[in-house]
């Protein structure tokens, strides 16, 4: 049986470096058996959280429409960049709101509980943003998400990719080839809808 694996890109930016791996890797998975989805952000814009706002009016509607989206998948890669050695705002808040969700079409769930989630970065720097996944990790194994070891940092990004938009570089390209496939074989044999 084929997995589900859903892609997002933890940035806005048109030409950012995260989108471009976020898309390359979904095209990676697309030439399996996988069904692949990749998500935009932009899609689904939610305040900053707050739980005063939650209190009042409840979760909003794209919260729920992305948990409802992650609960159908049997894996998840998230590919991030980094600010200041951390998580970004965007990446942080969607999770916080998607975590509030508690209920889907009237079945309770846990987004995140049980999903096998790979983790990605690209940046301009020399680290590739492993700092930021490592901030990430924490966050996702906090909400029961099966967090792989391996992941994928691709440093010296504004070089990284050619036209087309694939890796340049045959140590990143063969990086994420290999979380690819890694994340395919764990979702299939762990996932939740196998």
């Amino acid at each position: 049986m084929s997995a589900k694996i859903l892609v997002i890109a933890g940035s806005l930016r048109l030409a950012s470096h995260n989108r471009r791996l976020a898309a390359e890797a979904a095209r990676m998975l697309a030439l399996t058996d996988a069904v692949v989805t990749l998500v935009d952000l932009a899609d689904y814009p939610l305040p900053i959280y707050d739980g005063d706002q939650e209190a009042e009016a409840g979760v909003p509607e794209n919260a729920n429409l992305l948990a409802q989206r992650i609960a159908a998948q049997d894996g998840l890669l998230l590919v991030s960049p980094e600010y200041n050695h951390s998580l970004v705002p965007l990446m942080k808040n969607t999770i916080d709101w998607v975590s509030r969700v508690r209920k889907v079409n009237g079945r309770p769930i846990q987004p995140f509980k049980g999903l096998v989630v790979g983790l990605a970065s690209a940046s301009p720097g020399r680290f590739g943003g492993m700092r930021g996944l490592e901030a990430l990790r924490i966050v996702m194994r906090a909400l029961g998400a099966d967090v792989m070891t391996q992941q994928c940092s691709v440093a010296n990004a504004a070089t990284g990719f050619d036209d087309d938009g694939r890796l340049a570089d045959d140590i990143a390209r063969t990086s994420l080839e290999a979380l690819v496939d890694k994340l395919l074989d764990i979702s299939r044999s762990l996932g939740r809808h196998g």
